[in-house]
Order: C-alpha cells, then sequence, then structure tokens
C-alpha cells in the first residue's frame, strides 16, 4: 500500500469513528443553534467531506470532532452570509439565552436524546417523526430507515424532505420541549429508538461500518430514557425486549457463522444477566398498570427466554401474546409474526389462513412473510408451492447467512411438526 492509500484510509476510518461516536451529538449542537435542520445537516455532511478531501493530507487532526464541529460551523455562517438572511450571532445567542432559561428546572442526560424529543415536535407529521430522528439524530441512511418502516427508499425520501420543508417553512421553533411534553412526544422516540436497534440486530456479523454499534447505542438511549421519564412503562418494556434480544445474541450464528433460527439455538449460549435485567424491567412496568405494544413484546421474547429454564416454548402463551399485540399494534410484522405463532400452537394451516387475511401489497416484498409462508407450506405438504414461496424469499434476504439458511431448508424433507422460523427483523412491528 503507498503511502498515500494509507493516508487516505486512516482518513477514512477517522472520519467513520466520528460519525458513529458524534453525528447525532454534532448534528444536536448545530440544529439547535441555527434552528433549521435541514442546514445543519448539509453543513455537517459538507465537512465530513472535506475532512475525507483534507486529512489524508494534512493529517487526521487530533480532535476529529471539533475539526468537523467548527468546519461545519463555518459551512453554516457563510451560508447565512451569502444569503444575507440577519447577522451571524443573532440567532445563537437567542437561544443560548432560551436555553439558560430552561423553564422547569430538568435537564436532558444527553444531547443526543434532547435531539429526538425535539424532532418529535406535535406539528410534524406523525408517519415522519421517528424516521426524520432516524436520519437527522442517529445517521440511518434512507434505504435503512424505509426497511425498517417497511416503505421504499423514494417513498421514505418524500416523506423527510415534506417533513423538513414544513419544519423551514412554517418556522416550527428547533426549542428544547418543557417536562409536560415529554410524554407526548415518547412514542415518536421509542419507535425510533427500536428501529435504531432493529438496523444494528440485523448487522449480526457487523460487517457495515455505518451500523455497527447501533443495538448498543439503542440500548443506550432506552437506559436514558428511563432515567428521564422513569414512571413511563413503555420504556421499561422497551428495553426489556433489546435487552431479550442481545441475550440471544451470540447464539445467533453458529461457529462457522451460520444462521441458527431461534428455535434451534443452544440455549447455554444465551446471556443469562441479560435475560434476568430484562424480566426485572418487564416486572417494573408491569406495576404501571398501563400495557403497551412494546411491553407485550417483550412478554412474548420473555415466553421464549423460558425455554433455557423449561426446555419448551409455550405456543399457546405466545398465540395469546400475538392477539393482545395485534390488537394494539396490528403491522405487517406483529401480524406475520402471530400467523407463526397460531402455526406453532394449532399446526400449519391456521398459519397460512392468517397469512392470506394479509393485503398483498403490503407483504409483496416483505421477506419474512414468504419465508414463513414457505416454511408452512412445506409443512402441509405443499411442496411445489413451498418451492416458489422459498425462492421469494430468498431473492429478498440481503443477509448471506440467512440466505443460506433458506436455500438449504427449501431442499431439505419438511419438518411436519414445528415451525423453527424466527423473525428476522425485529423493528417490523
Amino acid at each position: 500500500m503507498t503511502a498515500e492509500a494509507g493516508a487516505a484510509d486512516e482518513a477514512r476510518r477517522a472520519a467513520d469513528l466520528a460519525a458513529r461516536a458524534s453525528y447525532g451529538r454534532l448534528l444536536s449542537l448545530l440544529a439547535r443553534d441555527w434552528r433549521d435542520l435541514a442546514a445543519a445537516e448539509d453543513a455537517l455532511a459538507e465537512a465530513f467531506r472535506l475532512a475525507l478531501d483534507r486529512w489524508p493530507s494534512d493529517g487526521v487532526p487530533a480532535r476529529p470532532e471539533a475539526w468537523l464541529l467548527t468546519t461545519a460551523r463555518r459551512q453554516l455562517i457563510d451560508g447565512r452570509r451569502r444569503q444575507t438572511i440577519r447577522a451571524a450571532a443573532e440567532p445563537t445567542l437567542t437561544l443560548l439565552a432560551e436555553q439558560d432559561a430552561n423553564t422547569d428546572g430538568f435537564a436532558f442526560p444527553d444531547e443526543r436524546l434532547k435531539l429526538l424529543f425535539v424532532c418529535a415536535h406535535p406539528a410534524i407529521d406523525p408517519a415522519a417523526r421517528a424516521p426524520l430522528m432516524l436520519q437527522a439524530v442517529l445517521g440511518l441512511d434512507a434505504t435503512r430507515i424505509a426497511q425498517a418502516f417497511l416503505t421504499s427508499p423514494a417513498a421514505l425520501g418524500q416523506r423527510l424532505v415534506r417533513a423538513k420543508a414544513k419544519i423551514r417553512d412554517a418556522r416550527i421553533a428547533f426549542a428544547i420541549p418543557e417536562r409536560a411534553e415529554l410524554p407526548g412526544r415518547l412514542d415518536a422516540v421509542l419507535q425510533a429508538i427500536y428501529a435504531a436497534y432493529g438496523s444494528g440486530w440485523e448487522d449480526i456479523a457487523g460487517a457495515d461500518l455505518r451500523r455497527r454499534g447501533l443495538a448498543e447505542e439503542a440500548i443506550w438511549l432506552a437506559r436514558l430514557v428511563i432515567q428521564l421519564l422513569p414512571g413511563e412503562p413503555e420504556a421499561r418494556g422497551l428495553l426489556a425486549l433489546m435487552l431479550h434480544g442481545e441475550a440471544r445474541r451470540e447464539a445467533r450464528r453458529s461457529s462457522d457463522g451460520a444462521f441458527v433460527p431461534l428455535a434451534e439455538q443452544d440455549t447455554a449460549r444465551w446471556s443469562a444477566p441479560l435475560i434476568e435485567e430484562a424480566e426485572a424491567e418487564l416486572a417494573q412496568a408491569a406495576r404501571h398498570a398501563a400495557l403497551g405494544p412494546f411491553q407485550l413484546e417483550a412478554a412474548i421474547q420473555s415466553v421464549h427466554a423460558a425455554r433455557a429454564v423449561t426446555g419448551h416454548t409455550d405456543a399457546a402463551a405466545l398465540a395469546r401474546l400475538y392477539e393482545g399485540l395485534a390488537r394494539l399494534a396490528p403491522t405487517t410484522g406483529v401480524l406475520v409474526s402471530r400467523a407463526a405463532a397460531l402455526a406453532e400452537a394449532s399446526g400449519p394451516q391456521a398459519g397460512l389462513s392468517a397469512l392470506a387475511e394479509l393485503p398483498a401489497g403490503d407483504v409483496m416484498s416483505y421477506q419474512p412473510f414468504w419465508a414463513l409462508k414457505a416454511h408452512l407450506l412445506r409443512r402441509s405438504g405443499q411442496d411445489e408451492a413451498a418451492r416458489d414461496a422459498y425462492a421469494r424469499a430468498i431473492g429478498l434476504t440481503s443477509d448471506p447467512a440467512i440466505r443460506d439458511f433458506l436455500m438449504s431448508a427449501s431442499q431439505r424433507p419438511a419438518d411436519r411438526t414445528s415451525t423453527s422460523g424466527e423473525r428476522t427483523h425485529p423493528a417490523g412491528r
């Protein structure tokens, strides 16, 4: 490797690390000071571009995040001068004065969490709030966000453009919400945190630098939400749900990297401390007697976790919990998982009937639907239809290990007794 290539590689690694560790915090500082989320994003993107252009020759600065923040601020100041809107210092001073006068004396435990609640402003389209947080605060690209919310990147992009335009045109105050406003914004924040977790959870091999550490970051943000709002049971339900998922992380791949579905995982490889913590959070949430979707999802994972003690999974309990969840949150992901639970409790035909009730447009490109349908068709003896469904599932799978698993499953004799599937997208609620 030449010296130039080595310097470029070092600069790229430093920029990737800064993006993963500090993107949201840098953006929150810029957006707070300029009250223009789109302009702050553009300025920060330009700062990263300049870093990749200059750091190979100038060297990586001792404090990359400070360099990026200073460069982005210069971009914003230059843009404001060109537009001659107002004196560069005025909005910053105004915002700092507003922040210093922080109304009811509480403080956010983290800048990134603060920006999540800011992006959940009630004037923003509810369908755009969580995607906006994922892009603006957590740095996910439109393709990953679209996957989390089962939509196309183009449709998701239009949704975000409209949301940012409304923020700009309606001059929505980019201000810190009052404590009394936080519960009304909480659901969108939790949805965004869970979608971020799902993106990191999918990248089990850690091959995507943009998603590396997202699962851990999401768990950390959920802990901060509980610190900020300890009386909100859904925040504890979300944390319990993610902790159950993390408890099984090491068991999701075999020693040679092959995908291992939930029903076939070695429970000895599950993390007992994480399961114990998840159960404690779920129990704490239950004390509030205010059941919500995240608590139900965590309860479902608790049933699965009990296999480590009992040696079997209570299929009837899973079916009942999914029925309740489908009433509260009838999303495509939940309805597909409900069908799997019905099949486990009552046989493959019950699951196939539940799948048949789903609108064709909603499941056309939803990989878990086709993977489950293929498995249930095979179990019910419909081998030709099963092959077609497996082909659809394989074509929709981006993870090589899951693709290999499905290809192998499509070729082996049917297991008529059990659904061995696992949802491959936990954020598809």
